[in-house]
């Protein structure tokens, strides 16, 4: 599953059927799904609350898409750094 993420922290990805999620924050996330006619990103069942489902005709605008990969890496940059696992020598 193709994705990107920085410091631990996934922001987009592909499912497997070709549909992509974008992480993005609150007030972003619910302003996307309103103005695209979104939804939740939905994996197995699971609603993944952070990641709002790319519609077909933003994937087809890649200046507007743009934007809201901006918008998502700012976002995870704000975030946290997970920390790394350490592996014993």
């Amino acid at each position: 599953m193709p994705y990107t993420s920085l410091n631990g922290h996934m922001f987009s990805f592909l499912s497997p059927d070709g549909k992509m999620g974008l992480r993005l924050p609150q007030a972003e996330r619910e302003e996307f799904i309103k103005k695209f006619k979104s939804q939740l990103f939905i994996a197995h069942g699971t609603v993944l609350k952070e990641y709002g489902t790319v519609p077909e005709e933003l994937l087809k605008d890649a200046k507007l898409l743009k934007k809201y990969f901006g918008i998502s890496y700012e976002y995870v940059k704000s975030l946290k750094p997970k920390p790394t696992a350490k592996k014993n020598k």
